[in-house]
């Protein structure tokens, strides 16, 4: 299960809408070991598409330098859909790096990114999908 903060949650949700109709990207790094998000990370969607994303090379060696500094690991890789529901494509698949992390994936899709949204969340490890419950809490 994912356990975020409703600021988190807000702050991920504003970040899909504000880049609607591409998709946004950006991660949610927490204390190693400890499996909590607490840093909101938006990234810059280097695709700048509407049905793709990438995170820029320069950005992410920057973003893991960094967290490497803090003592921080990647707690949630995020990004949007703006044509399809939050369920992780190939592609995101492909993408999915780092087994400890939860996927969370905001649809915008029917909505131009003002109206209702899909908010879940994948374990995504050896290519396997395994959607899991989110609990939003107002602080840990």
């Amino acid at each position: 299960m994912l356990t975020i903060t409703r600021a988190l949650y807000d702050q991920i949700v504003a970040h899909a809408r504000a880049d609607h109709p591409d998709e946004a990207c950006g991660v949610v790094a927490g204390p190693a070991g400890t499996g909590r998000p607490e840093r909101f990370i938006p990234m810059l969607n280097a695709a700048r598409s509407p049905t793709f994303y990438e995170f820029d090379s320069g950005d992410l060696l920057k973003l893991y330098r960094e967290m490497d500094d803090r003592d921080e690991e990647p707690v949630v890789v995020y990004h949007s859909h703006t044509a399809t529901e939050a369920y992780p494509s190939r592609t995101d698949v492909t993408y999915a790096n780092e087994p400890g992390a939860h996927y969370v994936l905001v649809s915008t899709a029917d909505t131009d990114g003002a109206g209702p949204f899909q908010f879940r969340s994948y374990r995504i490890v050896d290519g396997e999908i395994t959607e899991e419950e989110v609990e939003v809490v107002e602080t840990y």
